[in-house]
């Protein structure tokens, strides 16, 4: 498959992890589960597909993250370039505003299940592209085998996802990179401790095999990980699969767990390649 080349700034990209903190919950002007306006083009179900991208995407967000925040880069870059996007809040826990992801998984997946019926009924299309960023990558694929979503899902891309687990450790690391979040969580939640190494929703997920016949997979990883740890944890095995690491496409590229899935754009251009691999082009660290 040809490869697609992506503008990417050069600076270290540790730098924009403050940006990338506020992007996904610090700014409070505006409520989080506020859906971006229609004239955005993000979240607007008067949306149809077209020819050259017949399928809306659903972007899931990550622990911690919302679905209006996590996606202030993604959302608007690939409404740029003529898809119906769409995304959505799930996992929220009562009494903690702003962060999300907190919630059993197998309960977001329910929540996931449920707006991608919603997608399809506005949009008319068959099935769906979804994106995940850390659990909404994994989440995605519980959505799938167990909620009815295998045949409504084309391409699922990852972008750094948790799909075999991480540490306890990785976990909590997370919670620093967001500023205020630990006022409102002060011992392990669902959301986090079912993206641990060995829980019940993880081991019933992968057991017989990573992958389901006719979804086309792509994983996004970052060797600058912290959170999934190690950041190997989120390839899969299976048949149509395309793991990559963004520091085979470029090196410089020090993006961590958080800022693969907000601000980098060499992640953004191989997130639509996975899309539209037919116009595929290569991915490198600047265009």
């Amino acid at each position: 498959m040809k490869l697609r080349r992506s503008r990417m700034r050069r600076p270290r990209r540790l730098a924009l992890l403050p940006v990338a903190a506020l992007a996904m919950g610090i700014t409070t002007a505006t409520p989080a589960a506020a859906a971006p306006t229609i004239s955005s083009g993000w979240n607007n179900f008067s949306c149809k597909p077209s020819a050259a991208h017949p399928r809306p995407v659903v972007l899931v967000h990550g622990t911690l993250g919302n679905g209006t925040d996590n996606w202030l880069g993604l959302a608007p870059y690939l409404v740029d370039r003529g898809y119906c996007v769409f995304s959505l809040d799930y996992g929220q826990l009562p009494g903690v505003p702003v962060f999300y992801g907190l919630g059993p998984v197998d309960g977001s997946a329910q929540q996931l299940a449920t707006y991608v019926d919603r997608v399809l009924a506005a949009t008319g299309a068959p099935k769906v592209d979804l994106v995940g960023h850390s659990q909404g990558g994994m989440m995605a694929r519980v959505y799938m085998k167990f909620h009815g979503g295998a045949d409504k899902v084309n391409t699922l891309v990852g972008l750094a996802p948790d799909n075999h687990g991480t540490t306890l450790d990785g976990l909590t690391k997370l919670l620093n990179l967001f500023p205020g979040a630990k006022q409102y969580i002060d011992k392990f939640t669902p959301g986090l401790t079912d993206q641990a190494v060995g829980s019940d929703i993880l081991n019933r997920l992968n057991a017989g095999g990573d992958t389901l016949p006719g979804v086309h997979y792509t994983v996004i990883a970052t060797k600058y990980d912290e959170v999934v740890t190690p950041y190997t944890s989120g390839y899969l095995n299976g048949p149509d699969v395309h793991n990559v690491l963004l520091q085979d496409l470029c090196p410089v590229d020090l993006s961590e767990h958080v800022a693969i899935g907000t601000v980098d754009r060499a992640a953004f251009h191989e997130t639509a390649n996975a899309l539209d691999p037919a116009h595929a082009t290569p991915t490198t660290c600047v265009s």
